[in-house]
C-alpha cells in the first residue's frame, strides 16, 4: 500500500517537492557550517595567526564538494521549475529564494578560498624571489577582496582584516623591489648640501650592476626586468622612474648641456656592471658646448642606459619611452637655451652655416626615436633649428635693444661736433625689386610738381651743435639693424625694424627719467639733451624713406617710417632746455631780490648790495653763454640769452619805476650799475669763434631782447636833467 502511494505521489510531483524541501533544508544547515568553519579558519589565519594548514585545506575542500552539490541542486531545482511552474509558484518561489541566498554564501566562501589561495601563492613567490608571480597573485587577492567588498551581506570585522593582511604584504613587495632596484642602479652623489655645480658633479656616478645575471645573457638582467613588470604590475613604476629621471636631470644630463669641458666615461667590468662617470678632462675656455658636442655626449648616456637599463617591454610601451615622456620637454628646453641659442648666428652672413646645426640636430632625434626616448611628433629640438631666420632676428633684436640701453644710460657730456656737412653714414643699398621701381615711377608721373623758385644748398641741414656721442652710435646702430631687415625674410624684417622703432621709444621714455636731476642741475646737459632730441627728430624724418624701397611686405608699402615719432622728440627737446631756462630765470630774479628794490642808493649798504647783485647777473649769463656758446645752434643760443637778459632788464626796469623818488646822487648810482649791463651783457651774444663779426651781434641785440631799447633809453634819464628829457 505504501508504496503504491509512493508511486502514486511521485508521478504527481508531490513527493519530489517534498523531497527538494528536505534536501534544501539539509544544504543550508549544511552551507551555514561550512561558512561558519571558514570564516573561524580565516580569522584565525589572518587575524589570531594560528597554524591551520591541514584544516584548511580539508574546509577548501569542503567548499569544493558544497559547491558541486549546490550547482545540481540548482539544475535540479531549475528544471522541476520550469516543468512544474503552473501547479506550485509561490512554492518553487521560496526555495528558489533560499537557493539563491546560499549561492551568494557559496560565492562568498569561493571568493575567500581564491583570496586565501593567491596570498599563499604570493608568499612561496616572495620568497623565491619571483617578483612577477608574486604580483600578480597578490592582484589576484586584491580582485577576491574587492569582490567580496561588493556583497552587501559581507561579514565587515573580517573584510577589515583581509584588508590590512593585503596592505601589509603589498608594502613588503614594494619594499623588496625597492631594496633589489637599489642593488641594481647605485648613484654616487655630491653632498646635498653642495649647489650642482661643475666642481661638485664630477663626484657623480651611476652604477647598473649585474647582480644575479648570468654569462652571455642578454642585458638588461632579467632581475631588473621582472623587478620593473613587478612595479608596473602594482602602479609603483611611474613613480619609480620619476625620482629616476630627476636625478638624472639634475645631476648628469643638465651638467653635460651647460658646462663644454664636462664629459661622460662609460666603464664596463665583468661582474660589476657599468658605470657611468662625469669627468672634466680638461679647462675650456669655451663658455657653452656646441650642439655637435652636447648630442655626442647626451647620446651615450641614453644609449647606455638603454643597452642596460630601459631596453623593457612594459605593456604595450618601452620604459625608455616612459622615461623620455619624463624628461624630454625640460632637457629640449635646455639643450635650446644653453646650446642652441648661443649657436645662432650674430650676423646674416654666418646663416649659411647654420645648416650643419640642423643636420646633427636631425641625427639626434633619429637616434632617440630609434631609441623609444621620442615619439614620431616630438620634434621640439629640430623645429627650433629650422626656425633659424626668426631666432636671428629675435636674439638681433634683443642684443640691439640691450646695446641701445647701454648706451642711454651711458654719461652725456662726451659730446661731437656736428656741422650743416655732416652726414649720417648709410650704406649703399640694392637696386630695389621691379615692382617697387614701377609703383614709384607711377607715383612720379601722377605728381609732378614744378617751381621756378630753387630752396637754398642749407635747406633741411641741421645746424651747427654738439651732441652726446652716445647719440651718435645710437643712430649708427639703429641704420645697422635697418641694414640687416634689408634682403632679410618678411618676419625676420618685420621684428627688426620695429625693434629700431623701439629703441627711439626707449631713449624718448628713458633718457629723460634716468638723467632727470642732472639735466636740472646742469645747463650743459640741458642743452646737449635738446641738441640730442632734434638731432634724432632730423635724421627719423628721412630714415624710413631711404630703407623702405628694399624691405620685404608689408614694410615696403608704407608701414616703414618713423615720421610719427618727430614731433615728440622736437617737444621733449624744446621741453628740456624750456625747463632748464625757467631754472636760470627764477636764480636771475633770486639775485636781483638782494638788490633792495634798487631804493636809497646813497645809503653805502644797499648800494653794494644793487652792484652785487647786477654783478652776479653778469656773471651767470656768462657763465651759460661759457658752456652754451659752443654747444646750442647759434639762433638757439641767441634766442636763449635774449630771454635771459631780457628777464633781467625787464625785473630791473619794474623795479625802478616803482620808485617814488630818484635824487641826483640815486640817479648817478643807478645810471652805473644799470650801464654795466648795457655794456657786459651784448658780450655773451659774441660767439668764441666769431669775435670779428661783434658789431654785428652787437646790433642784433634788439633782436633777441625785447626791452633792450627801453632799458636803454632808461640809462639815459637817469643821467639827464630835465631840459635834455623834455628835449628827448
Amino acid at each position: 500500500m505504501s508504496s503504491f502511494v509512493t508511486e502514486v505521489l511521485a508521478s504527481s510531483g508531490k513527493l519530489e517537492k517534498e523531497d527538494l524541501v528536505s534536501k534544501i533544508s539539509k544544504m543550508s544547515r549544511k552551507v551555514e557550517d561550512t561558512k561558519e568553519e571558514v570564516c573561524d579558519m580565516i580569522n584565525k589565519r589572518y587575524n589570531e595567526f594560528l597554524p591551520s594548514l591541514q584544516a584548511s585545506e580539508d574546509l577548501m575542500l569542503q567548499v569544493d564538494e558544497v559547491s558541486k552539490e549546490m550547482d545540481a541542486l540548482k539544475a535540479c531545482i531549475e528544471t522541476e521549475v520550469q516543468e512544474n511552474i503552473h501547479v506550485a509558484v509561490t512554492e518553487f518561489a521560496k526555495l528558489k529564494e533560499q537557493l539563491e541566498r546560499n549561492t551568494v554564501i557559496i560565492k562568498m566562501l569561493e571568493h575567500l578560498k581564491e583570496f586565501h589561495s593567491a596570498m599563499e601563492k604570493f608568499n612561496k613567490a616572495l620568497v623565491e624571489k619571483k617578483y612577477v608571480d608574486a604580483a600578480n597573485n597578490l592582484e589576484k587577492a586584491r580582485s577576491s577582496m574587492d569582490s567580496l567588498k561588493s556583497w552587501k551581506t559581507s561579514e565587515l570585522p573580517l573584510l577589515t582584516v583581509l584588508g590590512s593582511e593585503l596592505t601589509v604584504q603589498r608594502e613588503n613587495l614594494i619594499y623588496h623591489l625597492g631594496d633589489e632596484w637599489k642593488r641594481l642602479v647605485i648613484w654616487k652623489l655630491p653632498p646635498t648640501k653642495e649647489p650642482a655645480d661643475q666642481t661638485s658633479v664630477q663626484k657623480v656616478e651611476l652604477t647598473l650592476t649585474d647582480v644575479g645575471s648570468k654569462d652571455g645573457e642578454s642585458k638588461p638582467p632579467v632581475l631588473l626586468r621582472c623587478i620593473l613588470q613587478a612595479l608596473a604590475i602594482q602602479g609603483e613604476l611611474q613613480h619609480k622612474v620619476k625620482l629616476f629621471s630627476q636625478v638624472l636631470l639634475k645631476y648628469m644630463l643638465k651638467p653635460l648641456v651647460k658646462h663644454a669641458s664636462l664629459s661622460v666615461r662609460v666603464s664596463e667590468q665583468q661582474g660589476e656592471g657599468t658605470t657611468l662617470a662625469l669627468q672634466c678632462l680638461e679647462v675650456s675656455h669655451k663658455e657653452k658646448s656646441a650642439p655637435s658636442q652636447v648630442f655626442s655626449k647626451l647620446h651615450l648616456v641614453l644609449k647606455t642606459l638603454h643597452t642596460h637599463l630601459l631596453d623593457v617591454s612594459i605593456g604595450s610601451k618601452k620604459l625608455s619611452a616612459i622615461l623620455g615622456e619624463l624628461i624630454w620637454e625640460e632637457m629640449s628646453q635646455c639643450i635650446i637655451h644653453e646650446c642652441l641659442v648661443n649657436s645662432i648666428p650674430t650676423d646674416s652672413s654666418e646663416l649659411k652655416n647654420y645648416s650643419a646645426v640642423i643636420k646633427e640636430t636631425e641625427e639626434f632625434e633619429k637616434a632617440l626615436k630609434e631609441m623609444d626616448f621620442l615619439q614620431g611628433d616630438s620634434t621640439d629640438l629640430l623645429k627650433y633649428a629650422r626656425n633659424v631666420n626668426c631666432h636671428f632676428a629675435s636674439k638681433k633684436c634683443k642684443d640691439v635693444i640691450v646695446a641701445a640701453r647701454k648706451l642711454m644710460t651711458s654719461k652725456m657730456h662726451n659730446t661731437v661736433k656736428i656741422t650743416p656737412d655732416s652726414k649720417l653714414h648709410l650704406p649703399k643699398l640694392p637696386a630695389p625689386s621691379s615692382g617697387v621701381k614701377l609703383k614709384q615711377a607711377a607715383s612720379k608721373e601722377d605728381a609732378v610738381m614744378e617751381n621756378s623758385k630753387q630752396l637754398s644748398a642749407w635747406s633741411l641741414h641741421l645746424p651747427a651743435c654738439r651732441i652726446s656721442e652716445s647719440v651718435q652710435q645710437l643712430m649708427e646702430l639703429a641704420v645697422s639693424t635697418l641694414c640687416e631687415a634689408v634682403g632679410s625674410s618678411s618676419q625676420s624684417a618685420l621684428q627688426l625694424f620695429f625693434t629700431v622703432r623701439n629703441i627711439f621709444q626707449l631713449f624718448y621714455d628713458v633718457v629723460p627719467t634716468y638723467h632727470k636731476e642732472n639735466l636740472l642741475k646742469f645747463p650743459h646737459l640741458a642743452a646737449i639733451q635738446h641738441n640730442n632730441c632734434m638731432y634724432l627728430a632730423h635724421h627719423l624724418l628721412t630714415l624710413g624713406h631711404y630703407f623702405r624701397a628694399h624691405l620685404p611686405q608689408p614694410l615696403n608699402e608704407g608701414v616703414a617710417t618713423f615720421v610719427d615719432m618727430v614731433p615728440g622728440f622736437r617737444k621733449l627737446g624744446a621741453q628740456c632746455f624750456l625747463t632748464q631756462l625757467n631754472v636760470q630765470k627764477a636764480e636771475l630774479l633770486e639775485r636781483l631780490s638782494t638788490a633792495h628794490n634798487f631804493c636809497n642808493l646813497d645809503d653805502e649798504d644797499n648800494y653794494i648790495a644793487a652792484s652785487k647783485a647786477v654783478r652776479q647777473v653778469i656773471h651767470q649769463l656768462k657763465q651759460l653763454a661759457t658752456v652754451w656758446q659752443d654747444v646750442l645752434p647759434v639762433t638757439i643760443y641767441c634766442k636763449a640769452m635774449g630771454n635771459l637778459l631780457n628777464t633781467a632788464i625787464t625785473e630791473i626796469i619794474s623795479k625802478i619805476m616803482m620808485l617814488e623818488d630818484i635824487s641826483s646822487e640815486d640817479g648817478e648810482h643807478l645810471h652805473t650799475l644799470c650801464q654795466t649791463i648795457t655794456e657786459e651783457g651784448p658780450l655773451v651774444f659774441i660767439p668764441v669763434v666769431e669775435e670779428s663779426k661783434n658789431r654785428k651781434y652787437q646790433e642784433e641785440v634788439p633782436l633777441y631782447v625785447k626791452k633792450w631799447s627801453t632799458f636803454k633809453e632808461l640809462v639815459i634819464v637817469l643821467r639827464a636833467n630835465l631840459q635834455e628829457i623834455v628835449d628827448r
